[in-house]
């Protein structure tokens, strides 16, 4: 197990991101990349974002949309779960 922290789609990239605008794929990767130099430097990114507890699913907004995420400090990993894009692009 490494110590350092990474990020993934669950279940895969291609599930979470389809017909998500690029830009918003963008922005979240940019996003969760930020949350993973947070999670390395010894913030608790379970208390980001919005969500009913802090450690549970969180959500955060991006680029007129918005993402569902879980940290996992045991496997140091970020999972992002969902992407919705704005309104217009549904």
């Amino acid at each position: 197990m490494s110590d350092r922290w990474t990020w993934e789609y669950d279940p895969d990239g291609a599930h979470v991101t389809d017909g998500v605008p690029s830009r918003v794929v963008t922005e979240v990767e940019r996003l969760t990349g930020q949350l993973v130099e947070l999670a390395q430097m010894g913030v608790d990114v379970g208390d980001l974002g919005n969500g009913p507890r802090p450690g549970g699913l969180r959500r955060m907004d991006a680029a007129g949309g918005w993402f569902y995420f879980l940290a996992s400090p045991r496997d140091r990993l970020i999972i992002v779960v969902r992407i919705i894009p704005p309104y217009d692009h549904l």
